[in-house]
């Protein structure tokens, strides 16, 4: 692992904002490397307020989106609310389903299927909405790249509004509103939502319409909040305002889809971090095994029993997922070894049998394994389709985009992307895949990164330094939970490994000359024992949390690295 400490701030930025908000350094410090450097960023930082999200209207084509749903429901028009079958695409197609079906009772939902129709608008759904006479089809989480596709409904008469966050092409489809604030002739000052925060811009215009603010629609904010963590967007800005509500939402009156995922897991108060490990997966487990359709039922049903009974199947998709991405994932690795690509810049990996649903999983984990970009293809239907991963730092969708004469069409983010290809390119992708990396990726991230926040001391850490240091959440991207460095650490000699298969770090440590003692706990950190044994000094990066046994709370270091002190 690499340590990087981050740049100190200018001094007197640190000192300007430590008096103005009576903390200490650290904090103060902490706070400018975030980019907040006043009095009145700090409240907005440590006090959301919905006030602060920006007028809908100034998205490029947002009246143009509201004068045709206007439109629609006047007219009594079929409207179809499209989405992918991911999480950011289910709880898009809830939020927006639900909040129409208010205003109107023409409303339907269409997710189309991972296996026969792929990522995004197809045809396929194009067909339903002519054959069962939808006259507008609300595509969201997709749809920017679908020129042909758009312009193929228009023709047959069906208007398309689409709200997406993912880059576009050259060319914007012709549909009759384009929202997404990463369109260049878009000056909506937030880039950053995901495809359920454009949805919910999309309902605030319209329900301003009627004198309404976001006030009054923060019972969708749980669907944006989980949507938010899932899609590992930046939380900062708007995403932050919208993800602390709906936290608050989840945590407090949940609809009843989340309330049911819930009742599954024994925890009181969830952080972004559970709907990122609990929520999601759930959600996102229908997609992958059976449908999305099932995400989105679960999530728009009102009675608590039904939606007990959806959120036990989805649950059961979610174990079967589970077993299916281990069994890839140590398929995967092994065909790594058999074709002695160990040390490649890339992994580019392939089986026809594998599960379409889980390659993007898969990915992921070859990347913790391998630490380098990763693509994982499986057969779909007579093309290969992928899921892309990639490392801090290396933006895996210009890469593809430097490889797209191999490629029959692809989109995604700087991490995360999907492709199709045609078989028989699939080895001449393979090998210009690994030239782009190897021309462009600077060789250090190829070491995973841990970025430390400040340099501290044991005694540093008071209860109130932990008090305000939760106001920080909730984490994410751009807003990353605080990591810690402290030196010249000694055991004071109960370090042990702990857990069934011995594999977990635990330690009590303090530092020469100081009466302050915190026990550390390192998940998956056993082997380092040796680092810390017969009171060797070491230093250790690690976050700040709580730790409740037998109903006594007390704060422990959760270790991320420890190396021996030189």
């Amino acid at each position: 692992m690499r340590w990087t400490l981050k740049p100190k701030p200018l001094e007197e930025k640190v000192e300007a904002l430590q008096q103005a908000l009576q903390v200490d350094a650290t904090i103060a410090s902490m706070l400018v490397q975030r980019g907040i450097e006043s009095y009145e960023e700090a409240k907005a930082f440590f006090r959301p307020r919905l006030e602060e999200l920006h007028d809908p209207f100034l998205m490029k084509d947002m009246d143009r989106a509201v004068a045709r749903i206007e439109k629609a429901i006047a007219n009594k028009e079929n409207i179809l609310v499209y989405g992918d079958y991911d999480v950011d695409g289910t709880t898009s197609v809830a939020l927006m389903s639900s909040y129409l079906k208010t205003k109107h009772n023409l409303v339907y939902t269409y997710i189309p299927n991972r296996y026969d129709e792929g990522y995004g608008i197809s045809y396929k759904g194009i067909n339903f909405a002519l054959e069962n006479e939808f006259t507008l089809i609300i595509a969201l989480d997709c749809g920017i790249k679908s020129v042909e596709k758009v312009a193929h409904a228009k023709s047959l008469g069906i208007d398309f509004i689409i709200c997406d966050h993912h880059r576009p092409g050259v060319e914007i489809p012709k549909a009759a509103a384009v929202l997404d604030p990463k369109r260049e002739d878009c000056e909506y000052p937030f880039k950053e939502l995901c495809g359920c925060g454009v949805g919910f811009k999309l309902i605030q215009a319209l329900a301003s319409k009627e004198g309404k603010t976001a006030e009054d629609l923060t019972e969708y904010l749980d669907l944006v909040a989980t949507a938010i963590g899932a899609d590992i967007v930046p939380i900062n800005g708007e995403n932050r305002v919208l993800a602390y509500f709906g936290l608050m939402v989840i945590n407090s009156n949940p609809r009843s889809g989340i309330q049911a995922i819930l009742n599954q897991v024994e925890k009181t108060e969830l952080t972004i971090t559970d709907v990122v490990f609990i929520v999601a997966p759930r959600i996102n487990a229908a997609g992958r095994m059976k449908h999305g359709n099932y995400a989105v039922t679960l999530l728009t049903e009102d009675e608590p029993d039904m939606a007990e009974k959806y959120a036990a199947e989805i649950n059961d998709y979610n174990l079967d997922r589970r077993e299916t991405d281990k069994r890839i994932t140590e398929e995967a690795l092994k065909q790594i070894e058999e074709q002695k690509e160990q040390d490649r810049l890339t992994t580019v990996v392939y089986h026809e049998d594998w599960h379409k649903g889980v390659i993007g999983i898969v990915a992921s984990r070859l990347t913790e394994a391998y630490y380098r970009p990763t693509l994982v293809f499986t057969k779909s239907g007579n093309k290969l389709a992928a899921s892309a991963r990639s490392v801090k730092g290396f933006d895996v969708y210009n890469a593809l985009e430097n490889c797209k004469e191999h490629i029959e069409q692809f989109g995604g983010h700087k991490y995360a992307a999907g492709l199709t290809l045609e078989p028989e390119n699939y080895e001449a992708f393979k090998q210009a895949f690994e030239e782009e990396v190897s021309k462009t990726i600077d060789r250090n991230l190829l070491t995973p990164e841990i970025k430390v926040d400040a340099k501290i001391d044991l005694k540093d850490i008071t209860p109130k330094f932990y008090r305000i240091l939760k106001q920080f959440a909730p984490y994410g991207p751009s807003n990353m939970t605080p990591v810690f460095l402290t030196e010249n650490l000694i055991d004071t000699g109960y370090g042990k490994c702990v857990g069934a298969d011995k594999t977990h770090l635990r330690l009590t440590a303090t530092q020469p000359e100081s009466t302050s003692r915190m026990v550390g706990i390192g998940f998956g950190m056993g082997d380092k024992i040796d680092k810390i044994s017969e009171g060797k000094p070491f230093k250790a990066v690690y976050s700040i949390d709580e730790n409740e046994w037998q109903g006594n709370i007390s704060l422990q270091l959760r270790l991320r690295d420890l190396k021996k002190q030189k």
